[in-house]
């Protein structure tokens, strides 16, 4: 049973007391405090803070302060267990999950728990919120709090994108919309806007810093032959000392990779969406339990790893973006001792990157659901879903695409069409995915623009995510072979720093996100991320303030 929900005349000290009597924790940091002390006061939060700086503790303490169930939103059934495997090792109140990994009787033995007030946090996928009856259930069992972990993924800007996270906003109205905190590790300042947006949360407190991790070694080794490239990450990882994860952007990379070291004597195990769920589990297992050195994976592998002690991540291949290069590099070092970050670049590899980034709308499918609204609405996903003959994330993603639009808006009853024609809705659906589409090659580009930067490496990493370290770090490969320098003025003899909004003479209003002695990187709302040329830029007069004076 959840605590009073009675406050003291100072929350923090109550907060501490709890962590210190429920968890056994002798202090919590200031940003968890930051976050957490909205919760009591029903505020919505979202807390952008780096891997393993206590998340979880956000909402774990608040929640014994206050009546009823939390319930965690949580993409992966493994990441669930691990959490409440975490819980179940402290006095904290009982915690479920309800999936469909499990079977009937012991889903129905938990609903009951959390019913009998027994079970205080009670973990789904986002998928489950969807469901009728799991909402049902939950309003009768008196929700208090939301916790949406992982909340980058309901960006389409962001990493590890997922569909169904966009129809979460929904079911929080059907639960009578109780506070809700939004956690992730990583997340640029348009990707926050976009989570605050999308899950409707109202004047939230948000909670970001931190992102510097100084304990992990960054570096990049660049190549021009693939073959080569290949042999070096093979060499490089026999020569480091594990345990460690190799990042491969294919699946076939993956048993490549984990193959020929397990021929070296290495234990390593490949890990991919391709592997059934009982396969994956058993590398994540082996792994946690110190049985294997190395996984090899694709990006499939590793939200919410809870290892403390890995002193590696290799990336084999340049990644989709920087967004998720950070989420997995930040899984090296969480113990605080040192740990390597090691990007293998090859500039063709960029290619097959870009080749991922691709989406072409299914507009038959598209066309299909906005008829179906537009004819007889509003509906549910459910009934979308029987009267289409559509499952899984093919419709969810047409519903998605089209709300985006503005070709249809959801509600308590369902969805239903706006007054826009079907051509005018289907050619606004198709802009919307080509905007999308821009802004993932662009964020492709912002790879290159790293692993191609003679500045600090660190400098660029937190630049992105809007945090500004002022001097460069010393510890990355460009500062240790002294090629960083200081941040120098432009020609103008002015410094351009993150966040200053500008507009472009064709592109529009845009974010400054990092910038160069002869460079800067701009964040434009219609064409994503483009960094220009300060030579170019002051000779044509591209960028202006927004007040209409020129940015250099």
């Amino acid at each position: 049973m959840s605590a009073s929900t009675s406050r003291t005349r100072d929350p923090r000290r109550e907060l501490q007391d709890t962590a210190l009597r429920v968890f056994g924790w002798d202090s919590l940091r200031r940003e968890q405090l930051d976050a957490m002390v909205p919760l009591l006061h029903r505020r919505d939060v979202l807390a952008v803070m780096a891997t393993g700086s206590g998340k979880s503790a956000i909402y774990q303490v608040p929640s014994v302060l206050l009546p009823g169930a939390t319930v965690v939103v949580s993409p992966l059934i493994a990441l669930q267990n691990d959490q409440i495997a975490g819980l179940d090792t402290t006095d904290a109140p009982g915690a479920v999950a309800i999936n469909s990994r499990q079977s009937a009787p012991e889903n129905e033995t938990n609903w009951q728990a959390v019913l009998d007030h027994n079970a205080d946090y009670v973990f789904l996928a986002p998928e489950q919120l969807a469901k009728d009856d799991v909402l049902e259930r939950l309003a009768a069992a008196q929700v208090s709090l939301v916790v949406v972990d992982e909340a980058h993924c309901v960006s389409a800007w962001g990493h590890d994108f997922r569909p169904e996270y966009l129809r979460l906003a929904d079911a929080l109205e059907r639960l009578g919309r109780p506070p809700v905190v939004a956690l992730t590790a990583t997340a640029s300042p348009p990707v926050r806007e976009e989570i605050v947006s999308s899950l409707r949360l109202r004047d939230p407190v948000i909670v970001a810093g931190g992102f510097d991790r100084p304990n992990l070694d960054i570096a990049v080794e660049r190549h021009t032959d693939d073959a080569e490239k290949r042999r070096a990450v093979v060499d490089k990882v026999l020569s480091l000392q594990g345990p460690g994860l190799v990042y491969a952007s294919t699946r076939k990379d993956t048993e490549r990779y984990a193959a020929e070291l397990s021929d070296m004597g290495l234990r390593a195990c490949a890990y991919h969406a391709g592997l059934s769920a009982g396969e994956r589990s058993v590398v994540h297992e082996r792994f946690l339990d110190g049985e294997c050195d190395v996984v090899v994976a694709t990006s499939a592998f590793g939200m919410g790893i809870d290892k403390p002690d890995v002193r590696f991540v290799v990336h084999a291949a340049v990644p989709d973006s920087i967004d998720s290069y950070y989420q997995q590099i930040g899984r090296a070092g969480r113990d605080g001792d040192r740990a390597l970050a090691l990007l293998f670049y090859r500039s063709e590899d960029l290619s097959l990157a870009t080749f991922f980034t691709t989406y072409t709308p299914d507009e038959e499918l598209v066309s299909h659901v906005f008829a179906a609204l537009r004819n007889d609405g509003p509906k549910r996903l459910k009934q979308l879903r029987s009267e289409l003959g559509v499952r899984g994330r093919k419709l969810t993603n047409a519903v998605n695409l089209l709300e985006r639009a503005g070709a249809i808006t959801s509600g308590r009853k369902g969805f239903s069409a706006t007054a826009l024609s079907p051509r005018d809705a289907l050619a606004r659906a198709k802009e919307v995915a080509a905007a999308g589409e821009r802004m993932d090659r662009s964020r492709v580009d912002m790879m290159r623009g790293y692993a191609e930067t003679r500045g600090c490496r660190r400098q660029f990493l937190l630049g992105y995510f809007g945090e500004e370290l002022a001097d460069p770090c010393g510890s990355c490969d460009n500062c240790r072979d002294g090629v960083a320098d200081e941040q120098e003025p432009t020609s103008s003899g002015r410094t351009i720093v993150a966040d200053t909004r500008v507009v472009h003479r064709e592109w529009g209003p845009g974010v400054v996100m990092t910038s160069e002695s002869d460079r800067i990187t701009v964040l434009f709302e219609s064409q994503g991320y483009r960094t220009l040329a300060l030579e170019t830029v002051a000779e044509a007069g591209l960028l202006t303030t927004e007040s209409g004076a020129p940015i250099v």
